[in-house]
Parts: structure tokens; C-alpha cells; sequence
């Protein structure tokens, strides 16, 4: 079982760092092995919709988002742990998104497999948001359950925080590094 966490919040150690560890912790503890991308580390542009994709399902920029779609391909979870900002996922999240272009037309213009049919994959966002309003994560959610859907990875669910701001303030709520942890050993014991 090879889980893939993929860091999208731009403070490092912040509150989506800090359940995303204690996550691949539990799954770790449970023999799967793991991997972590720090997203804001990566130096990658933004689609550029230039349509190359549509051609062969390959992205033609070359820079870091090379290294995520090779980690997207080997990994049997897909972990997302990302903040709310302005109603939505920050900026190096939604590049990394905009950038499955390209596996997006492998499935619906060249009608292959946007991933490698070898193995069912599940995928789990982590989510915290500063407010406490209704529908804070909804936009979020949206947004990764798409893109979820087009890597053809099962939703297996997610663990959402409201009033969670200041750095480290997760770590005043053990209730949710726990439930963090046991949603990695769930996600390793399949």
C-alpha cells in the first residue's frame, strides 16, 4: 500500500501540515509506505490551456508537476491536505489541479485511462478553515471531488476543521490528531 500525502497549505508545519503527518503516522503504523509532496517546495506555472494534452495526454511543460503526475501514478491513496482560503483551496493546490489537464483529455478526449488501470485508488482531503460558517468547505470539496473523478479515485472520505487559524492551533484539539491518525490506519488496511 503506497499512501501519497500531497502538502497544499503555504505555512509549513501549519495545522494542514501537522494532520497530514499524523495521518501517513497511523498509515505508516499500519506497514503502508509513504510519501509527502510539499507542494509550495515545487516550482510549476499553471495550465496554460494550450491544448498540447489533447494531442497525447501529456502535459508539454516541463518543470516539478512532472514528479507529482509520476507520484499520482504510484500511489494506491491520494491524501490532499489543504486550507480554506477566500472559499477555496490556495493557489499551488489549484495549479497542481489545473495541471491534470492533461489526464483529464487521457479520459474524456483520448478515452484511455487518466491513470494506470493496475489498481482501484481512494483518495481523503484534509481541510481546515478559519470561520465557522455553513458551507465553508463546500467549495473546496467540490473542486477535489472533481478532480478526484477524473483521476478515477474513489472518495473515501474526509476529516473538515472549522476555527482553525493560527499556526499550531490544531494542536490544541488532540480529539483531531487522533481521528487524523485513525483515518490513515483505516486508509492503509484498505
Amino acid at each position: 500500500m503506497r499512501i501519497l500525502g500531497i502538502a497544499g497549505s503555504p505555512r509549513r508545519n501549519g495545522n494542514t501540515d501537522l494532520l497530514l503527518a499524523e495521518l501517513l503516522k497511523g498509515a505508516a503504523g499500519k506497514g503502508a509506505e509513504i510519501k509527502t509532496i510539499y507542494l509550495n517546495n515545487l516550482k510549476m506555472v499553471g495550465c496554460q490551456h494550450c491544448d498540447a494534452c489533447l494531442k497525447e495526454g501529456k502535459c508539454r511543460i516541463q518543470d516539478d508537476m512532472q514528479q507529482v503526475y509520476a507520484e499520482l501514478e504510484q500511489a494506491d491513496v491520494i491524501v490532499l491536505a489543504s486550507p480554506v482560503q477566500f472559499s477555496g483551496p490556495p493557489a499551488a493546490v489549484k495549479a497542481m489541479i489545473d495541471r491534470c489537464q492533461c489526464l483529464w483529455a487521457r479520459k474524456y478526449v483520448l478515452n484511455t485511462a487518466p491513470l494506470s488501470r493496475e489498481r482501484k485508488r481512494k483518495g481523503f482531503l484534509i481541510s481546515v478553515g478559519a470561520r465557522n460558517m455553513k458551507d465553508m468547505f463546500v467549495p473546496t470539496l467540490g473542486i477535489v471531488k472533481t478532480w478526484f473523478h477524473v483521476l478515477e479515485v474513489e472518495y473515501a472520505g474526509d476529516l473538515l476543521l472549522s476555527k482553525i487559524d493560527e499556526k499550531g492551533a490544531v494542536l490544541k484539539q488532540p480529539d483531531a490528531l487522533q481521528k487524523a491518525f485513525e483515518a490513515g490506519q483505516k486508509l492503509a488496511e484498505g
